[in-house]
């Protein structure tokens, strides 16, 4: 049986890759039925709320030039447009806190997966705090892409770590926002390098999982022309992409193992765990005498 990951070490670019893709790997059981009982009823709500807000998009594009400006704005931008947005927000968040919540009880138990009923003693406490700082710092990120895009992408690592601190270290919002730019002082290229490489993995394996409901998108789009998809397709559609977001977990066990790089950098904290627990070990060589 392989050695189980250890989160707090150093780790080099490629290891941390390597052991993102290993952890999703080996703990895929536990981290779904976490994944399922905690954002299943936000991933079930966004798809119906996806869905009829793209069946009113598909009648409002069909009416295009036959009905006023107004009339062609509300169809384009419904109230249902909105609820996903909403929901999208509400399961982003549910997602977070319950991957990061699941590593810090896999670290507190001794690399042991944590039961579902254990994970959600830290949900309930996070959610709402992570979910608030979730919309600041959205607004936040969105603020620094507008001011010329290169200020959004270098707070983009830096809002990143901020989750994963808040949780693993029961910080505030702004301890965690210092905190972050002091992790990152001297490792933000190598940490937003990562952080791209991980993104690109998860683009992928979710295209990939998707690729029949594309292929069917498509082909739906320039058989049907004007009229726009099928009902049909749009369901399938958008049952395939809101289940993809599985993959998302990927990423989030990527930035776990980036805080605890860059924490170990720092503090030597993962060592000095280690050290300790060698010297509470009581006679580790029993079958020798004392002298």
């Amino acid at each position: 049986m392989s050695e189980k990951v250890e989160f707090k070490k150093l780790r080099e670019f490629g290891e941390i890759i390597n052991d993102t893709i290993r952890f999703f790997k080996e703990n895929f059981k536990p981290l779904l039925k976490v994944f399922v009982y905690f954002c299943g009823v936000f991933i079930i709500a966004g798809m119906i709320a996806a869905i009829l807000q793209q069946m009113g998009m598909q009648r409002a594009i069909r009416n295009f030039g036959s009905v006023s400006t107004y009339a062609r704005l509300t169809g384009l931008l419904s109230v249902t447009y909105f609820f996903v947005v909403l929901i999208g927000m509400f399961g982003y968040t549910a997602l977070n806190v319950s991957i990061f919540s699941f590593i810090a009880l896999y670290i507190e138990k001794g690399n042991v997966a944590p039961t579902v009923e254990e994970v959600w003693g830290y949900f309930k406490y996070y959610f709402l705090r992570v979910f608030g700082s979730n919309f600041l710092l959205g607004l936040l990120l969105i603020a620094g892409f507008c001011l010329c895009v290169v200020p959004g992408f270098y707070l983009f690592p830096i809002i990143s770590l901020m989750i994963p601190i808040m949780i693993f270290e029961n910080a505030s919002l702004g301890y965690s926002f210092s905190h972050a730019f002091k992790l990152l002082r001297e490792q933000w290229w190598n940490t937003a390098a990562t952080l791209f490489v991980l993104w690109i993995i998860t683009y992928a394996s979710s295209s990939f999982a998707s690729l029949p409901a594309i292929i069917l998108t498509m082909v739906s789009a320039m058989t049907n022309g004007p009229k726009g998809l099928g009902t049909s397709v749009i369901i399938i559609s958008t049952v395939v992409q809101y289940l993809c977001q599985v993959f998302m977990i990927i990423p989030i066990i990527g930035l776990s193992l980036c805080y605890f790089n860059l924490s170990e950098r720092q503090n030597s904290t993962g060592l000095m765990d280690r050290i300790q627990k060698m010297g509470q070990e009581q006679n580790p060589f029993p079958n020798q005498e004392e002298y």
